[in-house]
């Protein structure tokens, strides 16, 4: 069992901490939001991951991080789940800011939780959308709902999701791979000793 050190209680925390000094001091998310003229601030790839537009944004993101993420935390230990969550927030960022002006919140990076724990553990039950559902399905119904918001005016990230959600999905298949062959490695036939020692006799003419 990978040695788990809670990075999505952590995680969780530092985006309560950001979010209100984002309400407190004045310029605060300006100075780390990803816009189309901060290219010169590559850092803001990473900061903006961590800022929320609204309290609603915020609360939806943590319900979704501590459901997810301590999962995937579980199954890959913290150093591969914090990983996939900051290079899927990241890259989708990076992605994302080709087609919006400006660029924030955790969504990108958590929808790159899901696509890895989509793969890993496709038919695992989980809560939502007020039902229980395999994380597959789960997942295809978060890429539809992007996919389709992506033609409706508004001011969620659709694209920055589906980014995410594409790469935690390229993530999940890497470490499911190298799973498989790990256990392929370290699985050998065990024979019995008395086969071992009747064929001897038989084949070898052994005493």
């Amino acid at each position: 069992m990978p040695k788990i050190r809670y990075y999505t209680f952590w995680i969780a925390l530092a985006l309560i901490i950001v979010f209100v000094l984002q309400s407190f001091i004045s310029g605060f998310t300006d100075a780390l939001i990803l816009n189309d003229s901060s290219f010169s601030e590559p850092w803001r790839f990473v900061t903006s991951i961590f800022l929320h537009g609204s309290l609603a944004h915020l609360l939806a993101n943590l319900f979704a991080l501590l459901l997810f993420g301590f999962i995937l935390e579980r199954i890959i230990g913290s150093e591969r789940f914090l990983a996939v969550y900051l290079v899927s927030g990241t890259l989708a960022n990076l992605i994302a800011i080709n087609f919006y002006s400006s660029s924030l919140g955790a969504s990108g990076a958590i929808m790159g939780v899901i696509g890895a724990l989509a793969i890993l553990r496709p038919f695992m039950g989980v809560w939502v959308f007020g039902m229980i559902l395999p994380m597959s399905i789960a997942a295809v119904i978060y890429v539809i709902i992007d996919a389709v918001g992506i033609f409706i005016p508004s001011n969620v990230g659709h694209i920055a999701h589906l980014s995410g959600i594409a790469f935690g999905i390229i993530f999940g298949i890497i470490f499911r791979i190298n799973r498989i062959k790990k256990e392929r490695k370290t699985h050998k036939i065990k024979v019995p000793e008395h086969l071992l020692r009747r064929w001897e006799t038989l084949y070898m003419g052994a005493d």
